[in-house]
């Protein structure tokens, strides 16, 4: 199966140690995705429509209340690339 650039940005980020927070309003509805590299720092090009495309995917997870991290699918799907920009 083939993803897109952007799909392939993100989880390459998240491959490397990152991670998705995300905020829920009162009805725990998802409001904002953020994508955290391994470093702290906040990556751009993450929707909510690429979040949810990568959890139909199942591409990412979140166990336990804790933020969303890459699966196993996730891993076999990115391409193994030294800077994939």
């Amino acid at each position: 199966m083939d993803i897109s650039r952007a799909e392939q940005r993100i989880l390459h980020l998240l491959a490397q140690g990152g991670r998705i927070d995300i905020e829920k309003d009162e009805n725990r509805k998802i409001i904002t995705v953020a994508c955290i590299t391994r470093d702290g720092w906040r990556a751009s090009g993450l929707d909510l429509d690429l979040f949810r495309k990568l959890k139909r995917r199942r591409c990412i997870a979140s166990s336990g209340g804790r933020p969303y991290r890459i699966t196993q699918r996730g891993l076999e799907l990115v391409r193994s690339q030294l800077d994939n920009q």
